[in-house]
């Protein structure tokens, strides 16, 4: 340790130095007193200069020696932080100040560190280079790197310091890291719930139980923020299910003696379960009937109190009210408990709210993404009135962007009265995307398609995709590039080349090859109907057709240029339009040809989708539905032009397994008009929810018909195909992957089925 010691030259004559005197002796007293300072001599500087020293003495030559000045003066150095030792003593009447110079830091440098970068840990230190060293600043920086352990779940981290002595009083700074394992969670326990068991509370909080197959995540290490996140969790799945009075006692972590693994104890009070009573709708706004609004609520009378669905109730009233053009609106539940009938009363007051503007925006945690890119998702501006509602949903479009792990929107005072600020903060996610499609059938064998693609290139939220095909039966290749706000207006233009040739010799004994290009420009009517519309040319190729195929495909060989103008309308209404567990969406989509090239035709199609949550957001049924219709303008539709449905369009059967076909040849002759639909349950499979594993359990239907050919061996049978399967989804690190297995139930002996579908991708 650094030692301090004050002597003196002389006492009452005998030799320099002779008697050292202890800080707070009555000889220190004596010998610091009397006299004048003629003079100050510094000795033992190296880089220091002498002036620098004496500039921090509280006595001076020319005052008189006095003690207390000496201790000041000795603290005040040793509070520069530049001195490893400090001495000060008298001889005669010059005052000497003795120091020895901390050395300055030549190189810091990282040992063990294989978990976390050298660059991210000299963020955290404040100790650099050409810095002078002192064990304070050491330890310090010692912690802030235990802490970055900590917060990676690795509390057995060490660290130890150490220097190397080079010349010129300079040291090498060493931190020695031993990383140690992650802290996992050895056991997560509850004490107190006796409604529902311990695995029900595991599954409805974050923090898990240390697992081998939980290598893919960082769940099941302890997390101390997260620890107080699962304490809200608990609390909204108990006031889910109706209890009102629950509250977490406490939550405790204990760390096991070997400081690899916690125990984690859940204390809680679960109450009596409580059911809605009285439901009924207070406003103090003019021309506004509480009646009109009973059928939104979603609180009934009688069912168990769910907090959950009082804010959904809430969030709708906003958005009824909202759409009456009252644009200040403060909507809160007041809340009558009855502890005697456990029912809870609730009526929702709707008053005229406080008239608060948004003051300013801020976007962080965004190192890629530009600010606009987020900023234009916003349903709120600058100066605009201040809206949850809209607030809740531009959370939601920002996460449909599909760019970011974690979004969380949260308001904060402003300087301002009457103003709030928002504060936006995102977490980037990859961006980059490679897939990978497969499929299999017994007529087909395998097949597989890659694309690569980036959708948030530079930043700025353009869409740059390259696809391929490549196989025995397929190759395509386009590029497709989309800028979502086109000359910074919410236009979305988009260009695409692409080059395909398409093996159809066992659905139609025909290749075909296209080539073409297409322009894009989509733009929105409201916020939630969006029209789209484009040009295509394409140059259509039918070739190499044998001689055994039916003389309806080879009358189709041969060149057709395309020249076609369309448009795309879409009302989109699903809560989100990645991952959607409710709502809905529409959209009709009209192609006309003829504006040029050999080919005429008017083609429509309609398609909508429904989905409905099922008590958990993971049980979801949807149903979708499509129909379409081509009418050639003044010509026979050609070959090309015609739908064909089967595989990913009617699971169970092959491509173009269904509809008009020549049986002498077995060939897919493709039909004018179609319809289809799907009804699909998607649930869990009770396995932990970090796996993202989920079941599928679906029926299609489907019809294909109508061509101009009349012919007994050509079959137009538009009866009503039927199939039911069941699948298995995984949200898998490499990216989603799927298996459907389908059974046709409904079929004409001339259809081709396919017994399973099989799908993956991956990011990067």
């Amino acid at each position: 340790m650094t030692t301090v010691s004050l002597a003196f030259a002389q006492v009452n004559g005998s030799p320099a130095g002779a008697e050292p005197l202890r800080q707070n002796g009555t000889l220190v007293a004596q010998v610091f007193s009397g006299g004048t300072v003629r003079d100050i001599r510094v000795e033992g500087t190296q880089r220091i200069e002498p002036t620098t020293v004496r500039s921090y003495l509280a006595i001076q030559p020319g005052d008189p020696f006095d003690p207390d000045r000496v201790d000041r003066s000795l603290k005040a150095l040793f509070n520069t932080g530049l001195f490893a030792d400090v001495q000060l003593r008298r001889d005669g009447d010059v005052l000497v100040v003795q120091v020895a110079e901390n050395p300055i830091i030549n190189r810091i440098a990282f040992e063990g560190n294989r978990r976390i970068d050298k660059e991210n840990l000299e963020k955290e230190i404040q100790l650099r280079p050409r810095v002078v060293y002192t064990r304070t600043r050491v330890q310090s920086d010692v912690q802030r790197i235990q802490e970055i352990y900590r917060r990676q779940g690795r509390f057995a981290a060490t660290v130890e310091p150490k220097i190397i002595q080079l010349d010129q009083n300079r040291v090498d700074l060493v931190f020695e890291i031993n990383e140690g394992p992650r802290t996992g969670v050895r056991a997560i326990n509850f004490v107190g719930n006796e409604k529902f068991s311990d695995g029900t509370l595991r599954e409805n909080i974050q923090t898990k139980e240390s697992a081998w197959w939980r290598f893919l995540t960082s769940d099941d290490n302890y997390d101390p923020d997260r620890l107080n996140y699962d304490r809200d969790l608990l609390r909204r799945f108990y006031l889910k299910e109706g209890y009102a009075d629950f509250r977490v006692v406490s939550s405790v972590a204990e760390l096991t003696p070997e400081r690899d693994a916690f125990y984690i104890t859940f204390t809680i009070e679960e109450g009596e379960r409580y059911q809605f009573g009285k439901i009924d709708i207070n406003t103090t706004l003019k021309q506004l009937d509480p009646a009109t609004l009973n059928d939104i609520m979603t609180t009934r009378e009688g069912d168990w109190y769910n907090a959950q669905e009082v804010e959904n109730t809430i969030t709708k009233l906003t958005n009824a009210v909202g759409d009456l053009q009252y644009a200040f609106v403060d909507i809160r539940p007041r809340i009558n408990r009855n502890r005697e009938t456990h029912t809870i009363d609730i009526t929702y007051e709707i008053n005229e709210g406080p008239r608060v503007f948004v003051d300013r925006i801020d976007i962080t945690g965004n190192v890629r993404t530009l600010d606009k890119v987020v900023r234009r998702e916003l349903l709120l501006a600058e100066g605009d009135p201040f809206n949850s509602t809209k607030l809740k949903r531009s959370e939601q479009r920002i996460k449909d962007l599909g760019y970011f792990e974690r979004v969380n929107i949260t308001t904060a005072e402003s300087a301002v009265p009457d103003r709030t600020v928002v504060n936006v903060e995102v977490t980037e996610q990859s961006t980059g995307e490679i897939a990978i499609g497969a499929g299999f059938s017994t007529s087909d064998g395998p097949l597989a398609d890659f694309s690569i693609r980036e959708r948030n290139l530079l930043g700025k939220g353009q869409d740059l995709r390259f696809g391929a095909t490549v196989s025995g039966r397929r190759q395509e290749y386009d590029i497709s590039f989309t800028e979502p706000y086109f000359l910074d207006r919410d236009l979305s233009a988009g260009a695409d080349i692409f080059r395909v040739r398409r093996n159809y010799q066992d659905e139609s004994s025909f290749n075909e090859k296209n080539t073409g290009f297409a322009l894009r420009l989509g733009y929105p009517l409201t916020e939630r109907l969006r029209q789209r519309v484009y040009y295509q040319l394409q140059d259509t190729l039918i070739e190499e057709v044998p001689s055994t195929a039916s003389k309806y495909v080879k009358e189709q060989k041969g060149e057709r240029l395309t020249s076609l103008i369309g448009q795309e309308l879409t009302y989109d209404a699903r809560n989100s339009k990645l991952t959607p567990t409710d709502g809905y969406f529409v959209r009709l989509t009209n192609d006309i040809a003829g504006l040029g090239g050999s080919v005429r035709f008017l083609r429509n199609r309609l398609t909508a989708g429904y989905y409905v949550p099922l008590g958990d957001d993971q049980w979801v049924l949807s149903t979708t539905g499509e129909v379409g219709y081509i009418v050639g303008l003044g010509q026979k539709v050609s070959l090309a032009d015609r739908f064909f449905i089967g595989g990913d369009t009617l699971r169970g059967f092959n491509t173009a397994g269904i509809g008009p076909r020549d049986v002498s040849t077995g060939d897919a002759l493709g039909g004018t008009r179609y319809a289809r639909g799907s009804v699909e349950m998607s649930f869990p499979l009770g396995l932990p929810e970090e796996f993202g594993l989920l079941g599928h359990a679906f029926s299609d239907v489907g019809t294909l018909g109508k061509v101009d050919i009349s012919d007994p061996n050509v079959r137009t049978d538009e009866t009503i195909r039927v199939s039911v399967g069941t699948g298995l989804s995984w949200k898998s690190p490499f990216g989603p992957i799927r298996l459907d297995l389908a059974i046709p139930l409904r079929k004409e002996n001339y259809d081709k089925k396919e017994l399973f579908r099989f799908s993956f991708g991956t990011r990067f």
